[in-house]
């Protein structure tokens, strides 16, 4: 077994997450069976001493049934009323489940707000930090029923991504109605299903989807994006099946493992590259994007070929290259009105008091693009 899976197996502090197809059906809503299914298996971690959070989708397809909806809404307004009936549904469901094993469940329903602001993000740190001292599993979920399309995480696997970190886990579970990530679209027979992922190049040229079930809002490119996310950040990933939930969580040789960069990232350098949103984009040339990405230098205004967005000093900006992926992210140190005469020009060149750097190496993450 590899070493990504044996961490994951003694890992201490773990977050699940689990999609909406693993727990609903557009008919039927809640499958109370698969749900016991899942708890099963956490409650069996639980009780060899691991700390487990768990991130479950679930409350709109839960409130489908008693609204008598055939498929999941698109519209924010309904789709919130549907979470607003499920979410009781869903809590109720766990707390039953997790009963039969004499634990507690603490409902966490957050936005993006409480990750992006740093303040929000204390507080949601410390709940769970508390939660877990009194023996209790936080169930945890986006709050569907308030979040608008402007703050809405988009999907939990991303939500489960950041509370991995935020919680300090040693390990991140992902569950879904997928085996584990292919080379190819998983019902044809003839792609491979990837055991292991060490570096981007594992992963170089798979086309992956969104999900077919109509119940969820993510699929294998959130669950990718997810588990890149928090390996990058120092966090071994399992990729499995939910049905499979019980060796995932105890010998963790289902699946796809993501094998954990050798170093974490501090709170305030996941936050930025991850958590906090970024208010615009400055365009580099290729000379810049290697200093920026791989020799960690300080943006300089003449590694810039434009920028789009209106932000000002201070804010979040993300750093794109020539074929517009995102390379960076950074804390801008100009306005977005100063630096169309700046850009492309050397420091000597520049008025004294403009002689600094755009992004310091200091306020910026380099990411995986």
């Amino acid at each position: 077994m590899s070493s990504t899976r044996e961490a994951l197996a003694a890992a201490k502090r773990v977050v699940v997450k689990v999609g909406s197809s693993a727990l609903t059906t557009a008919g039927d809503g809640l499958d109370v069976a698969r749900l016991d299914a899942l708890v099963d298996a956490i409650a069996e971690r639980v009780s060899r001493g691991t700390q487990i959070v768990l991130v479950s989708s679930g409350a709109i397809g839960a409130g489908l049934a008693p609204l008598a909806l055939g498929k999941r809404p698109r519209d924010l307004a309904t789709q919130q009323a549907a979470a607003s009936v499920g979410q009781l549904a869903l809590a109720h469901a766990y707390a039953e489940s997790f009963g039969r094993f004499s634990l507690t469940v603490g409902q966490v329903l957050l936005t993006s707000d409480d990750v992006v602001r740093r303040s929000h993000y204390r507080n949601a740190q410390n709940t769970f930090t508390r939660l877990l001292a009194l023996g209790a599993v936080p169930v945890v979920n986006e709050n569907d029923t308030v979040a608008t399309e402007e703050i809405r995480f988009g999907d939990n696997d991303r939500l489960a991504a950041l509370v991995a970190h935020l919680i300090g886990a040693d390990g991140l579970v992902l569950l879904s109605d997928v085996d584990g990530l292919y080379d190819g679209d998983p019902r044809d027979g003839a792609t491979r299903k990837i055991a292991e992922v060490a570096d981007e190049s594992d992963v170089d040229g798979i086309t992956v989807g969104m999900s077919s079930s109509g119940l969820g809002t993510g699929g294998m490119v959130s669950k990718l994006a997810a588990a890149r996310t928090a390996a990058g950040a120092g966090i071994p990933v399992l990729l499995a099946a939910a049905s499979e939930a019980a060796r995932a969580l105890t010998t963790a040789e289902v699946g796809t493992a993501f094998v954990a960069a050798d170093s974490r990232l501090s709170a305030r350098r996941f936050w930025l590259g991850y958590a906090a949103g970024a208010s615009g984009r400055l365009h580099l040339d290729d000379g810049a994007v290697a200093a920026v990405v791989r020799r960690r230098r300080s943006l300089l205004a003449a590694g810039i070929t434009g920028i789009d967005g209106d932000f000002q000093a201070g804010d979040v900006v993300d750093l794109v290259d020539l074929r517009q992926r995102t390379v960076a992210r950074g804390v801008v140190a100009f306005d977005a009105h100063e630096l169309p005469d700046l850009i492309g020009r050397s420091s000597h060149d520049l008025p004294a008091e403009q002689r600094r750097e755009v992004v310091h190496a200091d306020d910026l993450v380099p990411l995986r693009p």
